[in-house]
């Protein structure tokens, strides 16, 4: 067998999040950062937080208000009335 065929294993790897909490766990990476943690998750902490890196929130407001803009803009549309049947118009009278 390999001597080199498993990478270095570091106990005590330190984890970072973007809040600012850090916590030791076990990896192949001595330093690992990541966006978020059971600290600041929403699950955990019952609060809502948007993490949008790719601005995608954004994106999405922008394109709603172009929409509703377009919409108030835009003509209504007559709506048709069905036509009674002549043969109903004999029963009736």
């Amino acid at each position: 067998m390999k001597k080199e065929g498993h990478p270095k294993y570091y106990p005590d790897a330190t984890v970072t999040c973007a809040c600012g909490n850090t916590f030791t766990a076990g990896s192949t990476v001595k330093e690992i950062k990541v966006e978020i943690c059971a600290s600041c998750h929403p699950f955990y902490t019952g609060k809502q937080k948007f993490i949008d890196t790719a601005r995608r929130v954004d994106r999405f407001k922008r394109i709603q208000e172009k929409s509703d803009a377009l919409k108030a803009k835009a003509p209504k549309k007559k709506v048709k009335t069905k036509k009674k049947n002549t043969a109903e118009k004999r029963d009736k009278k």
